[in-house]
């Protein structure tokens, strides 16, 4: 049997060019929708467009001031990475990545694995705290588009929930602990504060059951306790563009209330595996200025994308699929956010289903 491993991600612009950053946002906002209650998908696809011009030119300008986004390039290394380390457990399998929202798109990622004669596919989304609109909209899309694929119907699994994997919290409490080193700051000096800064989400999606807010909750408290952070906050970093209401409270709010109480504040971008624009802009550039605005020194946490260790993690997570014993024994569950046959997951509170 051959076995493709895809690796999702969101994806973002390489290149600052104008029509793909507005294609790029286009399918962003369409890809949510559902936030709102559109008359038809023409009209839903009118208020995506209205919605991405609105957002176009604040993009832009975050795009041109870092020369596009790393996260293409990085996400592809991790593919790479992944493939010579289940080489190396001699594992004959092909491992692709895809996006939500660049090329390669997920939507057309199943005429390549069905051109290659892949009969097995497990996905594995990059996003460290699973959600509705990342993790579970990615393999609801990648299942779809592999069912939209005219005489290709492969065995299909996912997994998600890395997030409690003990290597996963090990690796971002070192990254976080090189980082003070470096940086010679001592994150229990009085004058230091440290804030968790989380992707945002609509709350609409927790109100409807997602738990993302408890596993950004679970993971910092964790990883503080690894690294010995007394105190931390949790800050989240919204995109409100449909009048809805977000998580709170806002990773700025959180940073400007500190100008008080401390001297600098280091902050640790947990929701993210890749650099990208809300790494290097919205807290390097924006964040930093705020910062500033309160008398703050702003240092930012790397992201440890290219730690040696990760891709471990991912074929570890593999493993049950692609030595065929069960799930259940590395503790993989039937997925809660996604009550789909064949999707585990480290989170779930159910027993696996029978697959």
């Amino acid at each position: 049997m051959a076995t493709a491993i895809v690796l999702l991600n969101f994806g973002e612009p390489a290149d600052p060019d104008r029509d793909t950053v507005l294609e790029y946002l286009t399918r962003i906002f369409y890809d949510n929708a559902d936030l709102e209650d559109a008359e038809s998908e023409e009209a839903a696809w009118e208020r995506s467009r209205e919605l991405a011009q609105r957002r176009l030119p604040g993009l832009m300008e975050e795009y041109e001031e870092i020369g596009g986004s790393p996260l293409q390039a990085q996400a592809a290394a991790q593919a790479e990475a992944l493939t010579a380390t289940l080489d190396d457990r001699g594992h004959d399998v092909s491992v692709y990545h895809a996006m939500q929202f660049m090329e390669p798109l997920i939507d057309d990622i199943p005429e390549t694995l069905a051109a290659d004669g892949m009969d097995e596919v497990i996905a594995v989304p990059i996003y460290p705290l699973c959600g509705p609109s990342t993790t579970v909209s990615s393999i609801d899309s990648l299942e779809d588009a592999i069912d939209e694929t005219g005489d290709y119907d492969p065995e299909f699994a996912a997994v998600t929930g890395w997030h409690r994997v003990p290597i996963y919290n090990r690796i971002r409490a070192e990254s976080i602990q090189s980082f003070l080193d470096e940086e010679g700051v001592d994150v229990n000096d009085p004058d230091t504060a440290f804030v968790f800064s989380a992707h945002g989400t609509p709350t609409k999606y927790l109100a409807e059951g997602s738990r993302y807010d408890q596993y950004v909750e679970e993971h910092a408290e964790a990883v503080a306790g690894m690294v010995g952070i007394d105190d931390y906050e949790i800050g989240y970093q919204n995109h409100a563009n449909r009048g809805i209401e977000w998580t709170e409270p806002e990773t700025e709010e959180v940073v400007e209330g500190l100008g008080d109480e401390a001297e600098r504040v280091v902050v640790e971008p947990m929701s993210f595996m890749h650099e990208q624009s809300e790494t290097l802009v919205e807290l390097d550039v924006d964040l930093a200025e705020d910062a500033a605005e309160v008398g703050l020194e702003l240092h930012r946490v790397p992201i440890p994308h290219d730690d040696s260790r990760f891709p471990t993690l991912l074929a570890d997570v593999l493993e049950p699929f692609l030595s065929e014993f069960a799930p259940s024994y590395y503790q993989l569950r039937q997925c809660q956010c996604r009550n789909e046959e064949g999707t585990y997951c480290f989170n779930a509170e159910l027993p696996p289903q029978e697959v």
